[in-house]
């Protein structure tokens, strides 16, 4: 943060605002902050794009916000995005053909997971509400990225499912195809590796952390103390099969 509060003081600007927060929440009281404080005519300077945005799409929504105000956005580490120049303008431009192309391919994969499922026989819509007793005995399966997963309730646009990764266990790097994900750790503690377009972290997980796994993000986590890491996830939409998950290239 020091080094980054220098590179800006370097670049002259006028007020600093600091986010105290990880980025991958949604409420981030200091960039709403920042918007109400802009006015027409105001330059928005980042050290890099990732400290202000989580994904390209985001920081299209965000650059969209700073044109209606009248405002532009350069980012020191990235001279091409500037948008108080032609060239800038029209970078940002072609990026959001590419997101709102992203977004048609992963609707027509999920369309064809769909068809694909329904081809095999697979119901969809609400299960029967099952008893404490009954899902305590639910069937455990082994995810692709390795942990054990207990399979849960689901409706038509969502599932649940129970992780358990033994201790001092490493998964396997994965990304989704065209779920994305809530998760809710139970106990044990460990760590969460994510990467997202630009934007890659490592976060410390523990009982009554949550995070997301965005559509496309590749994510591996491993389990660090004596107990098994545990976690509940939602899964929007509801898990389409085999081939939904693929390996890639993780950092432990």
């Amino acid at each position: 943060m020091t080094a980054q509060r220098a590179e800006l003081q370097q670049a002259r600007c006028l007020r600093i605002f600091a986010e105290q927060i990880t980025g991958t929440r949604r409420d981030r009281p200091e960039l709403e902050r920042l918007l109400d404080y802009l006015r027409s005519g105001d330059v928005v300077v980042v050290t890099r794009l990732n400290r202000l945005a989580r994904s390209t799409r985001d920081l299209l929504d965000i650059a969209e916000r700073l044109r209606r105000i009248g405002s532009g956005l350069r980012s020191l580490a990235e001279p091409w995005a500037d948008t108080t120049t032609l060239a800038g303008r029209m970078v940002l431009t072609v990026f959001a053909g590419i997101a709102e192309c992203e977004r048609s391919l992963i609707a027509e994969r999920t369309r064809r997971g769909r068809e694909a499922a329904q081809a095999r026989r697979v119901e969809f819509g609400p299960k029967p509400r099952l008893s404490a007793e009954q899902l305590s005995h639910s069937r455990v399966v082994v995810a692709p990225d390795g942990s054990d997963v207990r399979l849960l309730p689901q409706t038509e646009r969502g599932s649940m499912a129970h992780f358990s990764l033994a201790p001092g266990a490493i998964s396997k790097a994965v990304a989704h195809r065209t779920i994305e994900e809530i998760w809710f750790f139970l106990g044990g503690c460990g760590r969460m590796w994510r990467r997202l377009d630009e934007q890659e972290e490592v976060v410390d997980v523990h009982k009554g952390v949550s995070i997301t796994i965005p559509t496309g993000t590749h994510f591996q986590f491993r389990s660090d103390s004596d107990e098994p890491l545990q976690a509940v996830a939602i899964t929007m939409p509801p898990w389409p099969g085999e081939g939904e998950a693929y390996e890639v290239e993780g950092i432990w």
